[in-house]
């Protein structure tokens, strides 16, 4: 099992024990660590801190994703899904929360608003060629392959 460390910032005091909602769950929550009520209008974007940093070992990643509530209620996610922060970023985790919906979000110290999920990422070694193989769908995209 890899270890990956995280510090509470001087903002994150009092707001973390990081862990997932259920036993089961993919990610663990990430939450807003505002000092006041910070809102988000429709159509506006902001970055907003979660009061902590990681260290990811080598070869890992951290996927910054949205809230499916916050989403499905409130039009609310996360603008560059996933996220990625990489293994050698030690600064503070932030959020880019992007309001998709027709009213106003406020945004309280505390509030959950996204999710984080550690991935292993795979050895690989790019090569260059001069041609590639073929197949069926060839260079057909954007919706070639039906709806």
């Amino acid at each position: 099992m890899k270890k990956i460390y995280y510090k509470i910032l001087e903002n994150g005091l009092e707001l973390y024990n990081l862990k997932r909602a259920t036993d089961d769950s993919a990610g663990f929550d990430l939450v807003a660590a505002v000092n006041k009520k910070i809102t988000l209008k429709p159509n506006t974007t902001l970055l907003i801190p979660t009061g902590f940093s990681i260290q990811l070992p080598k070869g890992f990643e951290a996927q910054v994703r949205p809230r499916s509530g916050l989403a499905l209620k409130y039009s609310i996610t996360v603008l560059n899904t996933p996220g990625t922060i990489d293994a050698d970023y030690r600064g503070e985790v932030c959020v880019i929360l992007i309001n998709h919906g027709k009213k106003k979000f406020d945004i309280l110290r505390g509030m959950r608003i996204a999710q984080i999920v550690f991935m292993e990422l795979p050895k690989i070694k790019l090569e260059k060629k001069n041609r590639l193989s073929t197949t069926k769908r060839g260079k057909g995209g954007f919706g070639s392959t039906g709806t």
